[in-house]
């Protein structure tokens, strides 16, 4: 089979869409596919991002109008095209070929539709969103990257259940326990002064990932006199001003670091030195932090609800996001007294081969070709 991957938009800055591309491309040559991978090309947008002021209608332009001719071209060659992020989905009704989407989460069109009041969507938003669910809709078929999304899918657009399929997403790097010898030789590198006996978050600044409520649950857990000298280290995107100002009013200044631009290998040292990821999101469409953590062996601890609960399975630690001091104390009571954490964890996190999801794909495509047969 001839699959026609549709990446992202390189000035988007989509590092993880990037990488789930690649990651997708490398497992279906791996299972015998014919691949050819595809982007939007920044022709008039030709530098910085592609997401405020002129660059962001300059990168409307490269994404929605100049790439629809070489999308058309390119998609005669191919048996089915996997369009690889949802917010891409309007592609679907440019070509007369069996389409697949990942969706990868709703959030956003959730927003759009007035159903998260805390995320308001702004006019211009709310349009695109739009086109983006009429792209859904025209697809041949939607793969989803959990059961929850797949749910929420199905209820917030009512498709058909039979259009519809869940992939679990693949660990997109060799994450595996590094030792300790090498991790923490690594990790001074960046850190000097970092010792044993702290904590570690990884994200991005979206309202659901909640950062401000990890530094508050931090700060209930150094009530506790055994965590009273650990420090947090908060990774990921540099801190918006608001985070900044949480940090302060908690008056945790000194205990909390800040460090961006990390390395997968700086990742991973960190996840197997850590006392514990806290990853405590409001929404997820999958969560790929716990189980890249759990694959290095490291204690999670993340929210008590789906999709996070699908991804940790029966070994994470989990807590209620929004009460840090009912969180700090499930933490206290249960990180240690988990003493098989860590293997399960390891355990856990073989699910997420991409072999694995190579396969879901598999039988999404064949669906996305039987679907279009029939309606042509």
């Amino acid at each position: 089979m001839k699959v026609l991957i549709v990446a992202n938009y390189i000035l988007s800055h989509q590092e993880s869409m990037q990488r789930f591309a690649e990651m997708l491309k490398k497992g279906l040559l791996t299972e015998g596919y014919d691949v050819q991978v595809i982007r939007p090309e920044a022709m008039l947008c030709r530098g910085g991002k592609a997401e405020h002021g002129l660059n962001k209608w300059l990168g409307y332009i490269d994404r929605f109008i100049l790439f629809r001719w070489q999308l058309k071209q390119a998609a005669k060659w191919a048996d089915v095209v996997h369009i690889c992020d949802h917010s891409n989905a309007m592609y679907a009704k440019w070509i007369n070929k069996p389409s697949l989407v990942t969706c990868h989460d709703l959030m956003a069109i959730q927003s759009a539709l007035g159903l998260i009041k805390t995320n308001k969507t702004g006019f211009t938003g709310r349009g695109l969103q739009k086109w983006i669910v009429s792209g859904l809709l025209a697809s041949s078929h939607v793969t989803c990257v959990s059961a929850n999304t797949q749910d929420e899918l199905i209820k917030t657009l009512d498709i058909p259940v039979k259009k519809t399929s869940i992939a679990y997403n693949a660990l997109n790097y060799s994450y595996s326990p590094m030792s300790q010898d090498e991790a923490w030789s690594l990790l001074h590198k960046r850190l000097p002064d970092l010792k044993p006996g702290y904590f570690f978050h990884l994200g991005g600044n979206q309202w659901y990932k909640n950062r401000k409520g990890v530094a508050e649950i931090y700060s209930q857990l150094m009530q506790y006199a055994e965590y009273k000298n650990h420090k947090l280290v908060l990774a990921g995107k540099p801190w918006p001003d608001d985070l900044k100002d949480k940090v302060n009013l908690l008056a945790i200044n000194n205990q909390v670091i800040e460090i961006s631009d990390l390395t997968n290998e700086e990742i991973r040292a960190f996840y197997s030195t850590t006392e514990a990821l806290i990853f405590p999101s409001l929404q997820e469409g999958f969560g790929w932090p716990i189980a890249e953590a759990q694959a290095c062996g490291c204690k999670v601890i993340t929210t008590g609800r789906a999709p996070m609960t699908e991804v940790g399975g029966d070994a994470a630690i989990y807590i209620e996001p929004e009460s840090p001091n009912l969180a700090a104390e499930i933490i206290y009571n249960h990180l240690y007294a988990e003493k098989n954490l860590a293997i399960k964890s390891i355990e856990n996190a073989k699910r997420f081969s991409i072999k694995a999801m190579i396969e879901a794909y598999a039988a999404g495509y064949n669906q996305a070709c039987l679907i279009y047969d029939n309606i042509k």
